[in-house]
């Protein structure tokens, strides 16, 4: 998809810069002059070596750990950008950090995916664009323009050119029945949920599996893979219920602690995540596999570029 535009501009900070000149080539176009570094006492400098003055910016940043750190770049590329002049500052998140923070869980809890909405807002960004937030609701959390894209139809193609047979759709919980319910309709497989609780953050149980599942290949799907805690836990009890295969897939591989070491010794054959968490300087098990989000993103940004309607990047 060649696209030549000088007004048109994509820059990255530090969390995911693969990602990000993988989606300038996607669109052909150079990736923003820039350096995101720190000053000796720990302060971010942002340096634009180039003019983005009358220019649509799009910045491509997950606030993926370290999250403070990477939130703070993004924030203060967004204000070097809006004093630089740009016509618009259009945030690519990725994956948007503190999204599972979206309510009150307990008295005297923050909200913190609201305060840092407010934060990427009063900063100056025009609009974002993320992927599979943990809580649609967030996109209310924002009065600025949200493009929310899913996973859903990557994932589903991967699964669909495997062609696997008998396969059954499961939800690691009941939060996760609409992904899940996608990626059913998507492969036209039946669906199944697994009835957990969590006593504690990263703790969780399994208590039923709604749905038959015995003979079958099931495929597990999240928005995220942490600690991988849900995810081992759900293979566990989908073998003992007579599954034959197990696979696994997420957008967000935020696969922290033990979350590595976990898989590898987990009873599935194959673990499918996206790019929009970098894997940089990071050893992967076998049994992952990296699935790209830029051709999805690049689309979405030359549409909004170009002021037409991305509706068609949910109907494929």
């Amino acid at each position: 998809m060649p696209y030549a535009d000088s007004k048109l501009k994509v820059f990255t900070c530090n969390s995911n810069p693969g990602l990000a000149r993988e989606i300038a080539s996607v669109i052909d176009v150079q990736l923003g002059d820039s350096t995101v570094e720190n000053f000796s006492d720990g302060e971010i400098q942002i340096n634009l070596k180039e003019s983005v003055r009358g220019a649509d910016v799009f910045v491509i940043q997950s606030t993926s750990a370290p999250v403070n750190d990477h939130l703070m770049e993004l924030l203060v590329m967004v204000d070097a950008l809006k004093r630089a002049s740009a016509k618009s500052i259009n945030v690519v998140i990725p994956y948007y950090g503190y999204a599972r923070q979206d309510r009150k869980a307990r008295s005297r809890d923050p909200i913190t995916a609201k305060l840092v909405a407010n934060l990427i807002e009063k900063a100056g960004a025009h609009r974002v664009i993320s992927m599979d937030l943990h809580a649609t609701q967030i996109q209310g959390f924002f009065d600025i323009p949200v493009d929310h894209l899913l996973g859903v139809p990557i994932l589903g193609q991967y699964f669909k050119s495997k062609q696997l047979e008998e396969i059954v759709i499961v939800s690691p919980d009941h939060g996760g029945v609409v992904r899940a319910r996608k990626l059913a309709d998507y492969l036209a497989a039946p669906l199944a949920i697994i009835d957990k609780r969590r006593p504690e953050p990263n703790v969780c149980e399994v208590m039923n599996i709604i749905g038959e599942v015995e003979g079958k290949t099931a495929i597990l799907i999240d928005d995220i893979i942490d600690t991988a805690g849900t995810i081992c836990l759900a293979a566990d009890a989908l073998k003992a219920k007579g599954v034959k295969e197990v696979y696994a897939c997420c957008t967000h591989p935020v696969l922290s602690g033990p979350a590595m070491e976990r898989l590898d010794q987990a009873d599935i054959r194959e673990v499918v995540v996206t790019n929009t968490i970098s894997f940089e300087n990071r050893e992967l098990p076998e049994k992952i596999k990296v699935l790209s989000v830029a051709p999805l993103l690049g689309e979405a940004i030359v549409r909004i570029h170009e002021e037409l309607s991305i509706s068609k990047l949910f109907e494929n």
